[in-house]
């Protein structure tokens, strides 16, 4: 199973939400670029970036500290965020940016996100937002009447790269994930499903893993050392770091 630490940008800042909460933020870097720098040091091969001024104003805020970010360490990375243009998204994808992560245009606009799917095969990410089952849409702003696993149903035949889906109520507050849900997702679809919100522990990656979901995505747990980064890669069996990024790991773990 895939391993995407998140690094999510708001202000320019390296920060998490809770719930995605723009009242309820808490800042682990000024600097984005660094953190990256971080996770590549402790062995990731990706990262999973988000635009929160973008997911709110529906506008890309933080494109330059993203390009900064793929530039600087050439990690596999998906961005989202904002990226309701055809425009926006070439561009990213021209930057270097291998995966775009499309939500509440997905959800407001499908014949435009079907022809996003197929103009870019094996680049796009489906992002269903979900609180109690339900579609949420503008940063999670807006709740919509629409099981999230129908719209997956919906899209399941376009050439997706993958779903990432998101327990809002589980998201930032390291509860435990919503394996049940997430496993009900991965089940009724063919595209590989990254699970993200909520994960606290190594037993929630075990979890995910033995639920066969594609991936998942880490983010307060990993800024607040409820475990590394070296063993969550472990558990999840995502065996892509060097010698020289274990090492690394062992060391500023105090491993």
């Amino acid at each position: 199973m895939e391993v995407w630490p998140a690094i999510d940008i708001r202000g320019g800042r390296c920060v998490r939400l809770c719930q995605g909460d723009f009242n309820r933020e808490t800042v682990y870097a000024e600097d984005p670029v660094e953190m990256a720098h971080h996770w590549q040091r402790l062995g990731a091969r990706r990262l999973h970036i988000v635009d929160l001024d973008g997911a709110r104003t529906g506008n890309p805020i933080n494109f330059p500290i993203i390009i900064k970010i793929i530039q600087a360490t050439g990690l596999v990375c998906q961005v989202g965020g904002g990226l309701r243009q055809m425009e926006t998204v070439a561009e990213l994808l021209k930057t270097g940016v291998a995966r775009v992560v499309i939500g509440t245009r997905a959800i407001k606009d499908p014949q435009w996100f079907r022809e996003l799917c197929r103009k870019f095969p094996g680049h796009i990410v489906l992002g269903l937002d979900a609180r109690d089952g339900l579609v949420a849409t503008d940063g999670w702003l807006e709740t919509t009447r629409e099981p999230a696993i129908d719209v997956a149903r919906r899209f399941e035949g376009e050439p997706l790269a993958a779903i990432v889906y998101t327990d809002i109520a589980s998201d930032g507050m390291l509860k435990g994930v919503n394996v049940a849900a997430m496993a009900e997702m991965q089940r009724s679809v063919t595209v590989p499903v990254i699970a993200s919100g909520g994960i606290a522990t190594l037993e929630d990656i075990r979890a995910l893993k033995a639920a066969g979901l594609a991936g998942c995505i880490l983010g307060r747990a990993l800024y607040e050392q409820r475990f590394s980064l070296r063993e969550a890669l472990e558990v999840a069996g995502d065996h892509g770091a060097t010698q020289e990024s274990s090492a690394s790991a062992n060391s500023e773990q105090g491993g």
